[in-house]
């Protein structure tokens, strides 16, 4: 579109919404040029790190009400387009599905979205996003993706001119073409008599669900003057009606704008048959009797509804939980647990600091907290007894949630509170009750008073639960972790033993998935006899699989290897020996094993290999090359097994790799380009320190997802008079 029929689309628009603000113009403009039929304007926050929705067109504000404050750090379209600065495209539910499930919980419907930052080059202001029906094709066309970015950044520039003059930049109250209706009046006297003739019932519902007409056949089979519906959402009117379902196929067939359909009972046991058909300005829908969901019509999907009547609910509500209960989802650890609702949910409830604590051994134990001008202040909850008259030992205890509207109100309930402020002016403390018990107090905290509605206190105190959930899990898994990493550090040597003629250096770094348990092992062994440092061992291994059963085979292989070196075997014989006792234990599992022994005074080393990849050998030149030993099957396969020995020269200065296969393999990664590229690596490491050098090696592909354990073991040869 060019720039003169942008301009001609905006004198359009505004000639619709006359002395609309600034935003509400621009978005309808932005929405004519694409054909869009819905969309929204945040605007930054100046004070905290949120979008906060300015204005809203085409739909109810309310379907937005999850994301009427979004943080900047959030999984959503806008704040992705405003932190990559860039626009965000999603073609489909599919695609929202697998990029957004956040959104796709709570709007499981047919839709493409696309977001775009109002940004100049100097100052972001917000975010902007636009939406069609689902028939939209899956690629944003060139000509649309154009056009939004030229009207966001028309309406970036408006902002700062708008901020040069000192004008406030602020949210528009109401809903843009979202407007009542005007109840019996759905066109011409005769369209109304040919509408009343029908036998089938036929009313119209504006972009808020509110009925503005309905024709007699609507009023005779629900059984209500049509004058109690005029004016409200259907759902509202008649409260066996009042179902979620009924709803939510609304708010379907105005997001996609494709026909809805669901069956519902009347009270007097007769099944209705409600379809809706939208259209940008509302929906139309036709009732006609039906045979209910054990008799379904032909080619009519069908939904069921309670069939007793329900105390009115709100799937605004649900909404708000569903979202919030989907971010849960993703937190593993306790430390995610507070980072997601203190970065994500603090933001958009309008709080600004966040507190967790814990009961442990009859006392408060604080598990975080973020937002506080003196941390110092949470500190003072730490081992504070649980018979505490505190609001969050009250909580934790009686598993009541306590809401706080002002600093008076806090102290006219717990004075002892007053000689120490937290600087904030609203509380609410929330019990996180899961499985039946107690395991912790979220305190939300806001910097003015704040009035807490009866909606608002349940929807926190549903989020407390959530909450409660999420972190009994997270508990658990660090309670798992941290026995894990107990066990795999018992298991590998604490530290190596200092030679004088070896430089040495170790890693170890546990699969991304699992435990963070596994069988990878490494270890340095003095031989026996060699009491000035002239002789070692060296070994590295893999015991199959990343679990417990793999860590403790690992330890026994370890610690068999040890023995039989203590023994004075030679390379061969460890390594034979480890595969029979791998047999008789009869585990199941299977053992790759690398074994050297290292003579440093005469700069030679003997190696047996069993199945294991090829250790690496940097000389003193800074060559670098893969040494092709000969070698034997894996552990625990033959008990007849031979493992050939390789003499290796060792000239002082000489660096040699040894590795497990996580360092290398990866889904998609060629092993030989790997192997390449580590080699490469190497090559230039002649004076750089070994630590450096393995915490470079062990983490040379952070953003690569790794599979397998991962374990590293680095020698160097010095001159015997270093």
């Amino acid at each position: 579109m060019s720039d003169a029929a942008a301009h001609r689309a905006e004198r359009r628009a505004h000639s619709r919404v006359s002395r609309q603000p600034m935003l509400s113009l621009a978005l309808a403009a932005m929405m004519e040029e694409v054909d869009a039929h819905a969309g929204a304007v945040y605007l930054l926050d100046p004070d905290e790190p949120v979008l906060v929705m300015a204005v809203m067109a085409g739909l109810p504000r309310v379907f937005a009400a999850p994301w009427e404050r979004v943080a900047t750090a959030a999984p959503i379209p806008v704040a992705d387009a405003l932190r990559e600065r860039g626009l965000v495209w999603v073609g489909s539910d599919e695609d929202m599905s697998s990029r957004y499930p956040r959104i796709s919980v709570v709007l499981p419907y047919p839709f493409a979205l696309a977001a775009l930052p109002v940004a100049t080059e100097r100052t972001t202001y917000g975010a902007v996003f636009v939406t069609w029906p689902g028939s939209h094709p899956t690629v944003l066309a060139d000509w649309e993706r154009r056009s939004l970015t030229a009207a966001c950044n028309r309406l970036a520039l408006r902002l700062e001119h708008a901020t040069m003059a000192g004008e406030p930049l602020h949210a528009e109250a109401g809903d843009l073409a979202v407007t009542p209706g005007s109840p019996g009046t759905p066109g011409s006297i005769e369209a109304t008599r040919m509408v009343a003739r029908l036998p089938h019932g036929l009313c119209a519902l504006d972009l808020l669900g509110r009925v503005t007409y309905a024709n007699p056949a609507t009023a005779h089979l629900l059984g209500v003057p049509a004058r109690r519906l005029l004016g409200t959402p259907l759902w509202s009117a008649l409260p066996w009606l009042n179902d979620p379902v009924l709803e939510d196929r609304y708010r379907a067939a105005l997001i996609s704008q494709q026909p809805s359909t669901l069956t519902v009972e009347h009270p007097g046991h007769q099944w209705l048959t409600l379809r809706l058909y939208p259209s940008p300005d509302g929906i139309t829908v036709h009732i006609t009797p039906g045979l209910g969901p054990s008799h379904p019509e032909p080619d009519t999907p069908q939904l069921e509804s309670s069939l007793e009547p329900k105390a009115p609910s709100s799937l605004v509500t649900i909404a708000n939980v569903l979202t919030l209960a989907s971010a849960m989802t993703e937190t593993v650890s306790v430390q995610d647990v507070i980072d997601l609702v203190a970065g994500q949910i603090v933001p958009t409830i309008g709080g600004q600091a966040l507190a967790m604590l814990a009961a442990e051994a009859g006392q408060l134990h604080v598990l975080g907290h973020r937002g506080y001008p003196d941390p110092a202040v949470v500190d003072r909850f730490e081992g504070m007894p649980l018979s505490a008259p505190t609001p969050g030992a009250h909580a934790l205890a009686t598993g009541t949630a306590g809401f706080y509207e002002s600093r008076r109100e806090l102290e006219e309930q717990y004075p002892a509170r007053v000689p120490t402020p937290d600087g904030m002016a609203a509380w609410a403390y929330l019990p996180l009750i899961a499985s039946g018990r107690s395991v912790g107090t979220c305190v939300f905290a806001y910097a003015k008073p704040h009035r807490f509605s009866d909606d608002e206190r349940g929807i926190l105190t549903s989020l407390g639960g959530l909450i409660a959930q999420a972190l009994e899990r997270a508990q658990l898994y660090d309670t798992k972790n941290q026995l894990a990493h107990g066990l795999q550090a018992a298991l590998l040597p604490e530290t190596l033993p200092r030679l004088p003629r070896l430089e040495v250096a170790a890693r170890y770094l546990p699969a991304t998935r699992g435990m963070d348990i596994g069988g990878d092992f490494y270890d340095l062994i003095t031989t026996t006899g060699s009491r000035d440092g002239r002789d070692a061992a060296a070994v590295i291994g893999d015991v199959q699989g990343h679990n417990v059963t793999a860590a403790g085979l690992m330890g026994q292989v370890r610690t068999a290897v040890r023995a039989y070196t203590a023994l004075g075997q030679s390379p061969d014989q460890v390594l034979a020996s480890t595969n029979r006792l791998l047999l008789d234990l009869n585990s199941q599992l299977l053992a790759s094993c690398l074994y050297l022994h290292l003579d440093t005074a005469r700069h030679r080393a003997w190696a047996a290999r069993a199945g294991h990849p090829l250790p690496l050998l940097r000389d003193p030149e800074g060559r670098v090359r893969v040494l092709d030993l000969p070698g034997g099957p894996l552990l625990g396969i033959d008990t007849a097994a031979t493992y050939p020995v390789t003499e290796i020269a060792l000239p002082p200065g000489s660096l040699l790799a040894l590795y497990t296969d996580g360092l290398i393999e990866a889904p998609g990664v060629d092993l030989d380009a790997a192997l390449a590229e580590l080699a490469r690596e190497l090559s230039p490491a002649g004076a750089l320190s070994l630590d450096l050098l393995s915490d470079a090696l062990i983490r040379h592909h952070p953003d690569r997802p790794r599979s397998d354990d991962t374990a590293l073991l680095l020698l160097r040869t010095k001159d015997s008079d270093q």
